[in-house]
């Protein structure tokens, strides 16, 4: 987001307080959702939940192509529609609601850099197995993904998809990638947040900032969901720290669910 963009945000964003009504918008949960998507849902769920900040899970079958974006989840709070772990935190904050202003510069900058870390590997893995790993395609992502359009426009919309995220993987460099090498790519992910956590309860020691919450979001999903191989999950459950981690900031923060744990919640891919 730029500095005119934040400035903006911040200015509309100050003016109302959090209201209860407000509304997080996620593709349909049972039978739609993917792995990429739900792990950026769960992520602002969780953060939104830390800053204890109340939301209501809307699933819609329209919720990408609703996003100001493209891109979910979103929120839609009084007035204001804000799409994106990163442009709600700002959002948030402008409120009030912060939960890294504890944090030293130098502490915001590695913040900044592991986050990014994980938007760049492992929410790049994810696309990669759900788009560009064939068998995954053919029997999961696209029969997902388009099952909630009619004929010919399911095929028409998974095809456009799967040509952007073949597109973005180009430009990136991944498109050359093997999928062992996607595999070692999040092992190695894995390995550099599982060394900065350590045996720390949260990433910055004893409270959660976004960098927790978004970690969270990804790798709970992984964990949680099934896909046509395990070679994914087992790369998390190397580590036991990070392992730890996830049950920890489920029973903080989704303890309150009818459900004992919030894996009941998440449908699996078959």
């Amino acid at each position: 987001m730029s500095l005119a963009a934040e400035a903006f945000v911040s200015q509309i964003a100050a003016v109302e307080p959090w209201p209860e009504n407000a509304t997080l918008y996620q593709p349909l949960k049972d039978d739609q959702i993917l792995l990429s998507d739900h792990a950026s849902s769960l992520a602002v769920q969780a953060y939104l939940r830390m800053c204890t900040l109340p939301v209501q899970v809307a699933c819609r079958a329209n919720a990408e192509y609703m996003s100001p974006s493209g891109k979910v989840p979103f929120i839609h709070v009084g007035n204001q529609v804000v799409s994106e772990l990163g442009p709600i935190v700002q959002f948030t904050k402008a409120k009030g609601h912060s939960l890294s202003d504890g944090l030293n510069e130098v502490q915001k900058a590695e913040m900044k850099a592991y986050m990014e870390l994980v938007n760049s590997m492992l929410l790049t893995a994810e696309l990669y197995i759900l788009w560009c790993d064939e068998n995954t395609a053919k029997q999961i992502t696209v029969p997902r993904y388009s099952t909630p359009y009619p004929w010919p426009l399911n095929h028409i919309l998974a095809y456009q998809k799967q040509w952007e995220v073949k597109r973005k993987m180009k430009a990136i460099g991944w498109a050359g990638k093997t999928i062992d090498q996607v595999y070692e790519d999040v092992s190695q992910c894995c390995q550099a947040l599982s060394q900065r956590l350590g045996t720390q309860p949260y990433f910055f020691n004893k409270q959660p900032t976004e960098l927790d919450a978004l970690v969270f979001g990804h790798l709970f999903t992984i964990l949680t969901t099934e896909l046509t191989s395990d070679a994914l999950a087992e790369r998390v459950k190397n580590y036991s720290n990070l392992l730890s981690f996830c049950q920890r900031i489920e029973k903080n923060y989704f303890g309150d669910n009818d459900s004992s744990s919030i894996v009941g919640r998440i449908s699996p891919f078959s």
